[in-house]
Formats: C-alpha cells, structure tokens, sequence
C-alpha cells in the first residue's frame, strides 16, 4: 500500500486514485481529507517528499499550498466582520487612510475580497523579495492607482491579495494577518496551518517541484496589459518558494503551509455553516456574504472566465468542470492544491501536493480526486 491514514469503505476509491497516481508517479507526495459535518471520512496521505524518494510523506507533512492561502485570508477577514468591526460595503480607507491615495477613496472591503479592486499587484519596479517586508509593501499599494474602474470587473490579485485584506486586519486588530489567524482560527481550531511559517517547522516541509517550463512568451504580450502587470509584479519564482525567507514571510495570498487534514479542518467551518465542534465562529449571515457575487466574467489578470464571490471562487464549468454546482465556494492553489466546500451536503474536500502541474487553476490530479469524492456525495445524496 502507498498511502496511509484514514478512509470509509464509501471513499474506497478516493485512496485507490491516490495510490494509482502516486504508483504512476504523476504523484510524487500529497494528502486528501473529505469532512462531513466537521468529521473526517478520508484524511489519507502517501508519496515521498523529496523527488530522490528517500523521505516518506507522513501525517505530519507541510507543504506551500499557494492560493488556497487565500481563503484562510478571507475566513479572517470574516471573523472581524461577524464581530462588527469590519464592514464589507464600507472604504478601505475607513479602515487604512492612507489607501484613498491616487483615486482610490471609494474602493470597498468587499471588492478586496473579490478581486475586483482594480489593485492586482505592484507597480514596478519591485522584485519578488521586496513583498517579504509586508508592512512596506502595503503602504506601496496604498499609494498607487488602480489598473482598472473598480467594481467592474474581475482581476485575480495573486501576489497581494493578502497584503491588501492583511493590513484592513491590522489597522482594525493590531494584529498581524499570520498572527490573528493563528490565533483566531488555527489556534481554536487546532489546525496545523500556517501563514508566516516559523522555523522550527521547516524540516517538515516537502519542498515543491515545479512543472514543465511551458513555451510561453511573455515578452511578446502588451506590457500594460493587466495580465502582464499582475503576473510579473513581481514574478513568482518556484525556487525562492522553497527559501526560509519566503516561508517565514506572511505572505496572505501564497505561502500557508499547511496539508489536507489542516485545509480542511479550517475551511470545514465554512461547509458547516460557521459552526465546528459545537461552537459557532461565524453566523449563517456571514456565511451568506461568500455566495454574493462580485464578478462573472473573463478575469482581467488570468484571462479565465471566473465567478468571485467574497474570498471564494464560485462554481463556474469552464474554468473548473469538476467542482460540483449549488451552494459551493473553492479556490485553487498554483500546481493543483484545491479546496472545495459544499454547504448542502456539509463536505469540504482538500488535496494538497509537493510536484506542480501545469497550467494556472486545478490539475488534471485534482480533477480524477474530485470526481471520486463527489460521485460518492451525490450518488449518497440520490439514494
């Protein structure tokens, strides 16, 4: 057997894809967990964490998980605003002064959530090290323009994203992002997940693989374009994302290191409403705030047809055929990492992963792992 952990025999196949990937070696190490109503029904784990195979992937296992950072951002974000002390509908600039610079004043929380804010990244120069200094790095965001009329659209804001909602929470809390989560959600819901990883960490973490170099001239693109400005400022470098600079740094948008137990564990709060364990961390109203739509359209940044609520993507088919319709909130993270919470059926469901795939949202791996999991809960949900 090539995987360890827990599975039901109703998820049976969710272990045999997992096994047959990593067996294949389209895998080389990664973790599934499936909740429902809060409980575990898989949380398995397998492969190796370093490409020469000589150290096992274990329970205990970190690795980046890139964007699926973001919706443990945005369920931060969430907690002030069920405690009142942050307002979706309200400016920035409430919150951060300093933000209304450079014809910014009427930008809303909401469309920081939502990636419609027209601040998608930096204006250059500046170079992947720069973002580390997070403080700096905001105050650079609050002083320039946004790159398009804000609310009009969506463009992804991949690098800044939390940045951006990290300092709303600081001005209101006093708090760092990575140290209000650990404290807010990490901490009470005993999750091993973390934005601004310490050291002591570190020798648990599987360093990631990149994928195949794709043939791809960005040079030969419009340098203005959104596109180009988001993804190149700065650019990401898989390699800088295995340093101890990066891992230490809070960097909201991309570097949690966390694993499937840990993703889904926070992210189940979600799928159960805004209550785990018999306490309730947020209420159905806040809850609500995720499925109201802030775009639907061709993301500006990605190119791909996207639907934004706040802090999660919605279910669109094109971009994402495998996520179940209805009441359903998901984000990806660079290479395949994903998480996917269904609210009707109380599942969330997490895979995360040390070898990248290609391409922007999801992977061909994550795709054949959702399949499996969601042809149990709907097949259960027909009988």
């Amino acid at each position: 057997m090539t995987t360890s952990g827990f599975c039901t025999d109703q998820f049976a196949g969710v272990r045999k894809e997992l096994e047959n990937q990593i067996d294949s070696g389209e895998e080389l190490g990664a973790s599934i967990c499936v909740r429902i109503d809060g409980e575990p029904v898989v949380d398995i784990w397998g492969g190796h964490r370093d490409v020469e195979r000589t150290t096992a992937w274990t329970e205990d296992t970190l690795v980046n998980v890139f964007s699926i950072s973001k919706t443990m951002t945005a369920l931060s974000a969430l907690l002030l605003v069920d405690r009142g002390e942050l307002d979706v509908r309200r400016q920035v600039a409430h919150y951060w002064p300093e933000f209304a610079a450079n014809g910014k004043g009427d930008i809303e929380i909401r469309q920081l959530l939502g990636h419609t804010s027209g601040v998608s990244g930096w204006q250059r120069p500046i170079e992947l090290a720069d973002i580390y200094d997070t403080e700096a790095a905001s105050a650079r965001l609050a002083a320039q323009p946004p790159w398009w009329e804000p609310g009009t659209a969506s463009g992804y804001h991949a690098l800044n994203y939390g940045h951006l909602i990290g300092e709303v929470i600081r001005r209101v809390t006093g708090r760092t992002l990575g140290q209000f989560f650990a404290e807010e959600l990490a901490g009470p819901l005993e999750a091993d997940f973390h934005i601004g990883t310490a050291p002591e960490h570190h020798h648990r973490i599987a360093p990631l693989v990149p994928p195949p170099l794709l043939e791809f001239d960005m040079a030969s693109l419009d340098q203005e374009s959104i596109l180009v400005k988001t993804l190149t400022s700065p650019l990401l470098d898989i390699a800088e994302a295995n340093s101890t600079a990066w891992r230490q740094a809070e960097i909201g948008a991309v570097n949690g290191h966390g694993n499937a137990h840990s993703v889904a564990k926070v992210q189940s709060l979600v799928s159960c409403g805004g209550a785990l364990n018999g306490r309730r961390l947020l209420s159905e109203k806040t809850i609500d705030l995720i499925f109201e739509q802030q775009s639907d359209g061709p993301d500006l940044a990605l190119l791909l047809p996207l639907r934004f609520g706040m802090g999660y993507g919605l279910p669109q088919p094109q971009t994402a055929p495998e996520v179940p319709g209805g009441r359903v909130c998901w984000w990806a993270g660079l290479g395949g990492a994903i998480v996917v919470n269904d609210l009707e059926h109380r599942v969330t469901f997490a895979y995360t992963m040390n070898k990248m795939a290609p391409g922007l949202i999801g992977s061909d791996r994550a795709d054949a792992y959702l399949r499996s999991v969601f042809s149990v809960v709907v097949r259960g949900d027909r009988a």
